[in-house]
């Protein structure tokens, strides 16, 4: 797993605005309707620490207006979250000040379920709406980028020979679903319960019957399907030990020596296995086939680079990009809820690839690229909107949920009963917190 200081700080800005977003949004249906908003915080302030406050410190003495406001703005010290503490609902908080005393106006006990109801699910439409802008925006600048399937075989690893894979097979549908992008394969076996796929091999087509014992090894498999790509040569540079060997742009190597290597991973594998070596190339230039001599370096490495010219990109006006937007969201939410299923099915192994934060920030792009951040993020806001929405005492979702109950029940329940369930709760949120944590470590020693 490559991690850097980049990636994190790319983490920690795309979460900071995501939990602030979220938080946006309770605030938003608590103002609406009147109800006090005590604190407004990125970050927890665990013990009465802040790095940044408008009631107390060097912000509130730079800027005295904000601090007769009635809500407290604020960084605290602890980046796992953040919170809209809500006057008269009992949170991560556990304050039971007012339970006691009869409900003011200002409460958000003394409110309507409806109006609660908008207040819980506050956050997570407002993450929606996001995860949409934001994929407006990314489509309209960048476009989308894929690589089309039905242009590209695969190129199969061990397991996925185990499975009945061939190197070469075009995979023309899984079950009734026709692929569209080469990279997601793996993601839609997994995720979308195929149980056949039909390939087309040698001209043929055949059908290939997924055992879905497999798919937690396949999740843990790293390059499950490569793309088998041609060793087109693109470029040789002056360090290459090949440089001005005779090599020309846009020959095509087909084997060394007496092996033939129909694809660029069979070439590189080949050259791997032979360090320091003087060989001969078979090549195709134009209508021949010549021989060129080819070495390489003490790390079994030629530095001949292949041509990876596979990626397609559609381009959207603003107009095309606003369905185009909302599609994608749509699109991020249903992969996203199959995967959950997979979580819940202990046999698919998919718990083991869990991750926390180290794993979010692997995903980062090494270097900083706008297209991937604004990318990534909209994916995030997905997942945080969707994990609210879980009924566990704790989350939005288990707040909702006890809202539902009321209005359907016409009872409500006891604060002490949500007291205990706001407990169970954040117990049960630690102990996801520690498998996730537990799977980036075992990753990280692996």
């Amino acid at each position: 797993m490559n991690l850097s200081l980049v990636k994190f700080l790319q983490l920690l800005l795309a979460l900071s605005v995501l939990i602030a977003v979220h938080e946006g949004g309770h605030f938003f249906f608590a103002k609406l309707f009147k109800i006090r908003v005590d604190k407004f915080f990125l970050f927890f302030d665990i013990g009465g620490r802040k790095l940044l406050s408008t009631k107390t410190g060097w912000f509130s003495r730079l800027f005295p207006s904000l601090k007769d406001k009635q809500t407290e703005y604020g960084i605290g010290w602890l980046p796992l979250g953040g919170y809209c503490k809500i006057y008269g609902m009992i949170d991560e908080s556990f304050d039971t000040s007012y339970v006691d005393m009869p409900p003011s106006p200002e409460e958000f006990r003394s409110k309507r379920p409806w109006q609660r109801l908008l207040v819980m699910a506050g956050g997570v439409l407002f993450n929606l709406i996001f995860a949409v802008l934001l994929g407006i925006v990314s489509l309209k600048v960048w476009g989308d980028k894929y690589v089309p399937n039905s242009e590209s075989a695969i190129y199969a690893s061990p397991l996925a020979e185990e499975m009945g894979f061939r190197t070469g097979d075009r995979i023309l549908s899984l079950d009734d679903y026709v692929p569209r992008d080469f990279l997601s394969l793996p993601a839609d076996i997994a995720r979308r319960n195929v149980h056949k796929a039909v390939v087309l091999r040698d001209g043929d087509t055949v059908s290939v019957y997924i055992d879905r014992s497999y798919i937690g090894r396949l999740l843990q498999t790293e390059s499950f399907f490569d793309l088998a790509l041609p060793f087109m040569i693109d470029t040789i540079p002056p360090f290459s030990p090949n440089y001005g060997a005779g090599f020309l742009k846009g020959d095509r190597i087909i084997g060394v020596d007496t092996v033939e290597t129909e694809f660029f991973q069979d070439t590189r594998a080949f050259f791997l296995e032979h360090p320091s070596a003087r060989m001969t190339a078979r090549v195709i230039r134009g209508a021949d086939t010549i021989s060129v001599p080819v070495r390489t370096d003490s790390s079994g490495r030629a530095h001949i680079y292949a041509s990876l010219d596979v990626v397609k990109q559609e381009q959207y006006s603003l107009l095309e990009s606003v369905p185009a937007g909302f599609s994608k969201t749509i699109s991020i939410i249903k992969d996203y809820l199959r995967d959950l299923r997979m979580l819940a099915t202990p046999s698919t192994g998919a718990y083991k690839s869990m991750g926390s934060f180290i794993t979010m920030a692997g995903a980062m792009p090494v270097s900083w690229d706008w297209e991937r951040f604004l990318r990534i993020t909209t994916l995030l806001s997905v997942i945080l909107a969707i994990m609210n929405l879980l009924p566990i005492p704790a989350l939005d979702g288990g707040h909702i949920a006890f809202v539902l109950f009321e209005m359907v029940t016409g009872r409500k329940p006891s604060d002490r009963f949500l007291m205990v369930a706001q407990i169970v709760g954040l117990i049960l949120l630690m102990l996801l917190m520690l498998l996730a944590c537990g799977n980036d470590i075992s990753r990280l020693i692996r």
